[in-house]
Formats: C-alpha cells, sequence, structure tokens
C-alpha cells in the first residue's frame, strides 16, 4: 500500500468518495491511487497534491521518478489508470509485453547515447507492473502483424525465441488477450500504422498514435470513433485466438 498517500488523505479529512466528487472522477479510481504504481493521470495529480497539502513527488516518489521520454509520459499516466487497453502493433511487439533484451535492442543503435538506451529500457520494463495487479490490473488486447514475429531484432535468434516465448507465457494468463493478422491477408487498415485504445474507469476512452518525436493523445470523439471502425477492420482480418496461437508457437519454435 501507498501508505504516503493512505495518510495524507486521512490527515485532509478526506474519503476516497469525498476527493473522487472534489476531483470528478469515480471512487474506485482514488482507491487506486493507494496502490504501488497507481498515479493519478496529470490533469489530476495537482488538484490532488493541492487537496491533500503535500507534493505530488511526495505522495508518489517511486511512480514520479520518471525515466521514460518526457513525450510519453501522459501515456504511461493513463496505461496506469486503464482498464482495458487495446493495441495494434504493425512492426514491433507491444512495449508492455516485450522482454528486456528485445527491448533493448529496438532502442539501441539509432540516436540515443547508451545511457539513454539503459534508462528507456528500464521505463519500459517498469510500466510492465501493471499488468501484475492481478484483479486490479488491466486486460490487454493485442492485435500483431505476423511480421512482428516473422521480423528479427538484435542480432540473435535466441533473442527472437526468448520474445515468442514470453508472449506464450503471457496469453496462458487471464491478463493479456492475442491475434494475430496473417502475412497473407490483403491490404488492411492496419498498415496505416500502429495505435492504442485505453478504457478508463470513469467510462472515458483516449487513444495514442505512435509516433518516434512525440506522444499523440486524441480523445475527441470524431478521432475515437475514426480508431474503433479501424479496430475492428483489423480485428476482422485475424486469426481467431486459437489459430493465432497456434501461429506463434509455429514462429517460436522457427527461432530456435
Amino acid at each position: 500500500m501507498n501508505h504516503a498517500f493512505v495518510a495524507a488523505l486521512a490527515e485532509a479529512g478526506h474519503t476516497a468518495e469525498s476527493l473522487a466528487d472534489r476531483i470528478g472522477v469515480h471512487p474506485k479510481t482514488v482507491a487506486r491511487w493507494a496502490n504501488p504504481g497507481h498515479v493519478p493521470q496529470s490533469r489530476h495529480r495537482a488538484s490532488v497534491a493541492e487537496l491533500l497539502a503535500r507534493d505530488a513527488e511526495a505522495l508518489w516518489p517511486d511512480a514520479l521518478r520518471r525515466r521514460e521520454p518526457v513525450w510519453f509520459r501522459p501515456w504511461v499516466d493513463i496505461e496506469r489508470e486503464a482498464v482495458t487497453l487495446r493495441s495494434f502493433q504493425l512492426a514491433w511487439v507491444p512495449g508492455l509485453l516485450q522482454t528486456e533484451a528485445y527491448a533493448r535492442a529496438t532502442l539501441a543503435g539509432g540516436v540515443l547515447t547508451p545511457d539513454a538506451v539503459d534508462e528507456f529500457t528500464a521505463a519500459r520494463i517498469g510500466r510492465q507492473s501493471i499488468l501484475d495487479r492481478d484483479a486490479d490490473g488491466p486486460l490487454l488486447i493485442a492485435l500483431l502483424d505476423e511480421g512482428v514475429l516473422r521480423r528479427r531484432v538484435g542480432g540473435d535468434r535466441a533473442l527472437m525465441a526468448a520474445q515468442l516465448t514470453r508472449l506464450l507465457d503471457y496469453v496462458e494468463t487471464d491478463t493479456v488477450q492475442l491475434q494475430i493478422v496473417p502475412s497473407d491477408a490483403p491490404s488492411y487498415p492496419g498498415l496505416d500504422g500502429p495505435f492504442s485504445i485505453a478504457d478508463l474507469p470513469d467510462g472515458s476512452r483516449v487513444a495514442h498514435v505512435d509516433s518516434a518525436a512525440q506522444a499523440q493523445i486524441l480523445d475527441q470523439t470524431s478521432e475515437l470513433v475514426s480508431l474503433e471502425r479501424r479496430w475492428e477492420r483489423i480485428r476482422g482480418e485475424a486469426l481467431p485466438r486459437g489459430r493465432s496461437l497456434d501461429l506463434l508457437r509455429e514462429a517460436a519454435a522457427s527461432w530456435t
């Protein structure tokens, strides 16, 4: 439990219900902030800190020690609060499902310094803690193009074998669902690029369109409707769960 937040809540004379009413969120959302790794989204954080007469860094010291790129932090905050995450990926395994070696290989060899690669790899692996929260964590639904399974990342085939084995481990849990768009699918909307959609506890929905340079957080109804339609059309091209798992197992074996 986050004892600093719980103590501040009591000292300020607030309950989860009263604080939720002041902030404009569901009481269950406030209750989640007492758990390790749960931090209010940036748009609520300052208000919570003010109402509890504390600095945000004192309420959530570990979670706010940020390592991810500044432009990506708004989406990380959203991930922590989400009850459902949907991710379509065209080229990479989703960051929430990557091994450390795979994550490092995707970051290395570019413009980042070795220290930045270390920091961003640690941040990416740290984000995965949301999938270890059992009933309190989000359901992650991933749609992947088959090319993700076939394209080697890094110079070691064992790296890919380990990554796909990790995917198999995840899909055996209740936390992750996976479907694969096969390579023989015709041209489909996913070729326009990757994106993610998050459902939040208060019933709202936001999306992130991947970019190497900046976070593109979308919350306008027209934008979300467009992405929802895209998601459904991509899913229509994907293999059913059972056949997707068979393909994943075959791909994992091909790297050994």
